[in-house]
């Protein structure tokens, strides 16, 4: 059957309930029952009840529940490290290489401070809440002694935070997006998005940007004033800010009377992010017909691997090591490690919700045929050299309004990949501009929950920090759109 106009209505529902009410969950919801209401010919018992089973099929998919699962257990991985002190003993050491610095007089020390609260952003790619929650909680003492305002700490927490979570996809972000891939019967998910990363530009400017900013000490619009008003009256925050703190910043009391180690939580994380690489190759080596040596077989493996059963294999043996590593270190015992799973669990539920309801709007647009309707409507006007920017900039601005790109990824997979495939766009391309759209939308966001994480940490004003990341944001955001017209019209 044919629902022609009807099929767009659903997601443009979400968005614009998501824009009116702040609420994702609630829009996204609404979406998926008023699609199955225009499936069941607007019969409200049948498009509810439609709606109830459409939720319980996304687990008929297998790599949908290793996703959600994953999601689960990456807030246990999380719980352990703070718990065991490593997140300090990670933070004791960055403290006595800064202290170092500082014995040099010159503004060196500045520039190596801002320089590694950003490399600290990108290295926590594991969650971006994590990312920005460590940088603005671990460097703000620092950035205050050195008189660099809290609106700079801010901006480098929130755009190293995001950006390095889309390009090493070895985490919650890159377990979602290939589930979403898959909804839309894409057969290798992890290649497709592996190769879609260089062509996400908007992450990749947004990083040379903050690191182009920090070493040339120039900055620009309100950034700029904030940098002349320390400087000239050492005040970290504008007149009348309000500075954004919350006690449940720091999310877990770590394990009284042991030593902070760095090693605890350094080791967990390099098991989780070897292992995915590793798991990629068992699980897609007999998918393999010829290869000319090992080494081309293991290359060929990662192509074919599941994605969703290696970042699921990863989590598990990380957390089987951190916890290994605690028992032998004494200080965790067997009932310990249960109740912090389950609480790390509960932690990330909000999470593994959201990606049930982003899998489940996927489903029901395709069963609407959604993506499929909007690109026949747009075969005539919209070319396929001009498909990625105006998929980049409605991304971007679904993004904006609703403060989550991982909604944002959701509604727009749904869409812009039937478009690809209907107007013979590269997949790859469009797919990164989808993703890319939704970081530049976040990034601009004052609803964005990265953006709130980072004043909080930084404890800078949050409406403050929006007006002083913008400017540098818009940039980097214009710059994608040119890029992605000159791919379409010159690649």
């Amino acid at each position: 059957m044919e629902y022609g106009f009807l099929s767009v209505i659903p997601p443009i529902v979400a968005i614009i309930l998501a824009l009116r009410t702040k609420q994702v969950y609630i829009a996204l919801l609404f979406g998926i029952w008023f699609s199955w209401l225009i499936i069941e010919g607007f019969n409200p018992l049948k498009g509810t009840l439609s709606m109830i089973e459409g939720m319980v099929n996304v687990f008929q998919s297998k790599g949908n529940t290793r996703t959600i699962i994953f999601s689960a257990l990456v807030g246990a991985l999380l719980i352990f490290i703070q718990y065991s002190r490593g997140v300090e003993g990670f933070i004791n050491i960055i403290n006595r290489k800064l202290t170092k610095l500082e014995t040099k007089k010159t503004g060196y020390s500045r520039v190596m401070v801002q320089l590694l609260a950003t490399f600290t952003g990108l290295l926590l790619f594991v969650e971006t809440s994590i990312s920005s929650l460590t940088v603005g909680t671990l460097y703000r003492p620092i950035f205050d002694k050195l008189k660099i305002p809290r609106e700079k700490l801010a901006y480098i927490a929130d755009s190293s935070s995001a950006p390095s979570s889309i390009l090493i996809p070895f985490n919650a972000w890159g377990a979602f997006i290939m589930g979403l891939l898959l909804t839309q019967g894409i057969d290798k998910p992890f290649s497709v998005m592996i190769a879609a990363i260089k062509y996400n530009f908007y992450p990749l400017l947004a990083i040379v940007i903050l690191i182009f900013t920090i070493l040339s000490k120039k900055d620009i619009g309100l950034m700029k004033k904030a940098e002349q008003r320390t400087k000239e009256t050492g005040k970290l925050m504008n007149e009348g800010s309000k500075p954004m703190v919350s006690d449940e910043v720091t999310s877990f009391p770590p394990k009284e009377g042991i030593q902070a180690k760095a090693y605890n939580m350094i080791v967990p994380l390099l098991v989780m992010v070897f292992m995915m690489p590793i798991n990629l190759i068992y699980t897609g080596w007999d998918a393999v017909k010829e290869s000319t040596s090992f080494l081309n077989h293991a290359s060929q493996a990662i192509g074919e691997g599941s994605g969703s059963s290696s970042v699921l294999y990863a989590v598990i043996t990380a957390l089987l090591v951190a916890i290994v590593m605690y028992m032998i270190q004494g200080f965790l015992k067997p009932k310990e490690a249960v109740n912090l799973t389950l609480k790390g669990i509960s932690e990330l539920m909000p999470l593994a919700l959201l990606m049930l309801l982003a899998f489940a709007i996927g489903d029901a647009c395709k069963e609407l045929e959604t993506g499929v309707y909007v690109a026949n409507a747009t075969k005539d006007w919209l070319s396929p050299e001009l498909l990625p920017a105006v998929v980049f900039i409605i991304s971007s601005f679904i993004a904006f309004s609703t403060g989550t790109s991982w909604g944002t990824f959701a509604i727009m997979l749904a869409i812009s990949i039937p478009m690809a495939n209907i107007h013979g766009a590269d997949i790859t391309i469009v797919v990164a501009a989808t993703l890319g759209g939704g970081i530049f939308g976040d990034h601009c966001s004052p609803i964005s929950d990265t953006s709130i994480i980072s004043s909080m940490s930084s404890a800078s004003d949050h409406i403050d920090h929006v007006k002083t990341q913008l400017p540098y944001a818009l940039i980097g955001g214009a710059i994608t759109v040119l890029l992605y017209l000159a791919i379409g019209f010159l690649g």
